[in-house]
C-alpha cells in the first residue's frame, strides 16, 4: 500500500510512520507534504498513492482546501489534535477520523476499513467529493485583554505574532507589543491566508509586513519585517518556493 503523509509536524509525522511501519510492515512512504500548497503540487507530479493521512490543520490553512483546488482521487483519513473539524471531514466522507495522538489500534482499524472497501464503495466516496464546501469565515480583528479592558485590535495594523515559553505576543506596525492568550495554531486558524503566513513555529507574519527577504546560505530565506523582532525570523528550505509565491500573488 503506497500512502502519502500530509503533515506539518515533525514529531507527529515521525509518530506516525513508526506506528505504519509497526501495523502494517508493507507500507511505502511515498512522500510527506507540509501545507495546502505542497499537497497540491505533489498530486499533480506524482502518481496518485493508495491513500493519503492527512492532518486537517496545515501550515497554510485547513486541509479541506485541497479539495477546492485539485480533483483528489485518492481515498483519505484525516487526521487532527482539533476534534471540532469532525463534521467537515465526514462531508467528504473520509475513510475514517483521527484524533491526536493517534494510537496503532485506531489506524490499524481505519485501515482495515479501508481495505475492505469495494470499487463501488470507492465510485460512491469520490462522487462525495465534490459536495465539499468550506466557507472559512476570516476575522479583521481582535479583542485584545489588558488589565480591565478590551483592546479593539484591527489585523491591519498587526506585524506579527510570535510565541515563545506558551506566551503569545502581537506585535504592532506601531511598536506597541500585546500579549495575548490564544496559540499561534488557534490564531491561524482565523486569518486569511491570503494577507498571513504561518511561518515557522514561533511565527505568523502578514505580508505587508515583509520589508526585505535574504537568501541564507542553507537556502532557508531570512525574513524582515517593519518592525524589530525578538529572534531572527527564517522560512525553511523546504518551505521557500511557496513563501516566494505567497509573497507575490497569495496562497496557490
Amino acid at each position: 500500500m503506497r500512502i502519502l503523509i500530509v503533515e506539518d509536524e515533525t514529531v507527529a509525522y515521525e509518530n506516525l510512520v513508526d506506528i505504519l511501519v509497526s501495523i502494517e510492515p508493507d507500507v511505502e512512504v511515498v512522500g510527506n507534504t507540509e501545507s495546502i500548497f505542497q499537497t497540491v503540487e505533489w498530486l499533480k507530479r506524482n502518481p496518485l498513492p493508495d491513500l493519503i493521512l492527512m492532518d486537517i490543520h496545515l501550515s497554510d490553512g485547513l486541509a479541506f482546501s485541497v479539495f477546492e483546488r485539485i480533483k483528489v482521487e485518492t481515498p483519505v483519513i484525516f487526521t487532527t489534535a482539533y476534534d471540532e473539524y469532525a463534521i467537515e471531514a465526514f462531508k467528504v466522507n473520509s475513510i475514517d477520523y483521527l484524533l491526536k495522538p493517534i494510537k496503532a489500534e485506531e489506524l490499524q482499524r481505519a485501515l482495515a476499513k479501508f481495505r475492505k472497501w469495494t470499487q463501488s464503495d470507492l465510485m460512491h466516496y469520490f462522487a462525495r467529493y465534490t459536495q465539499l464546501s468550506v466557507e472559512q469565515k476570516y476575522i479583521d480583528k481582535l479583542l485584545v485583554p489588558l488589565k480591565d479592558k478590551l483592546l479593539p485590535v484591527n489585523l491591519k495594523d498587526v506585524s506579527c505574532f510570535y510565541t515563545t515559553d506558551r506566551n503569545t505576543y502581537i506585535y504592532m506596525k506601531d511598536g506597541n507589543i500585546y500579549p495575548y492568550s490564544r496559540t499561534l495554531e488557534q490564531i491561524y486558524s482565523l486569518l486569511n491566508p491570503v494577507d498571513y503566513c504561518r511561518a515557522n513555529k514561533q511565527y505568523i507574519i502578514a505580508r505587508e509586513s515583509v520589508t526585505n527577504i535574504t537568501v541564507w546560505f542553507d537556502s532557508r530565506l531570512l525574513i524582515t519585517l517593519d518592525v524589530d523582532v525578538p529572534e531572527r525570523i527564517y522560512i525553511s528550505k523546504n518551505k521557500a518556493v511557496e513563501f516566494k509565491a505567497w509573497i507575490v500573488n497569495g496562497p496557490h
